[in-house]
C-alpha cells in the first residue's frame, strides 16, 4: 500500500455502491460502481475552483449514492521509477475524503486511465475536443473503478 494511504481495516461487503475518483488539480472525475454486479459507470466531473465547492459537490453525491467505500486513483510513473508528481496530491485528497466522510478509502492504480478514456470516447464517436474534455475525467474515473472492481472480484473468487 502506498505510503500515507488510508488503511481499510475491514473487508468490503459483497454488496454495496462504490464511488471512484480520478483526482486532478483542475477537475475531479467521479464514477459509481456496484460490488455485486462488478460494473462501473461514469457519473460526474467536478470542476469547481474552491475546495469548499468541490467537497460540497462530492458530499451531495455521497449522500445520494451512499457508498460503502471510496476508490481513489493513484498515478504511478510509466517507468516505475520514483513517484508521480501528482501522487502526493492524490494522497492528500484521499485523506481529506476519509476525514470528512469517515468512509474507507482504497487506492487503485490509475496508470494510463486518461489515455484509455480518451480512446474510448473517440471510439464512441465523441469527436470534438470540447465535448471529450467535459467527459474525460468521469470516463477515466469509470476505468479506475472498473479496474478495481475487476481485480477485487478476481481476488475474492
Amino acid at each position: 500500500m502506498p505510503e500515507g494511504a488510508p488503511v481499510v481495516t475491514h473487508p468490503l461487503p459483497a454488496r454495496g455502491c462504490l464511488l471512484g475518483f480520478d483526482f486532478g488539480l483542475a477537475r475531479i472525475g467521479i464514477a459509481t460502481g456496484e460490488l455485486e454486479t462488478g460494473l462501473a459507470n461514469a457519473l460526474a466531473t467536478v470542476a469547481d475552483e474552491t475546495n469548499t465547492a468541490r467537497f460540497a459537490a462530492i458530499s451531495r453525491l455521497i449522500g445520494e449514492w451512499r457508498p460503502v467505500a471510496l476508490i481513489v486513483g493513484l498515478p504511478h510513473p510509466l517507468d516505475g521509477a520514483g513517484e508521480h508528481t501528482l501522487a502526493p496530491h492524490c494522497r492528500r485528497f484521499a485523506n481529506q475524503l476519509h476525514g470528512r466522510f469517515g468512509l474507507p478509502v482504497i487506492f487503485a492504480d490509475e496508470r494510463l486511465s486518461s489515455v484509455e478514456a480518451e480512446r474510448d470516447l473517440l471510439a464512441a464517436g465523441v469527436r470534438r475536443w470540447q465535448a471529450r474534455k467535459k467527459k474525460l475525467d468521469a470516463a477515466a474515473a469509470r476505468l479506475i473503478l472498473q479496474h478495481f472492481l475487476d481485480s477485487h472480484r478476481h481476488a475474492i473468487s
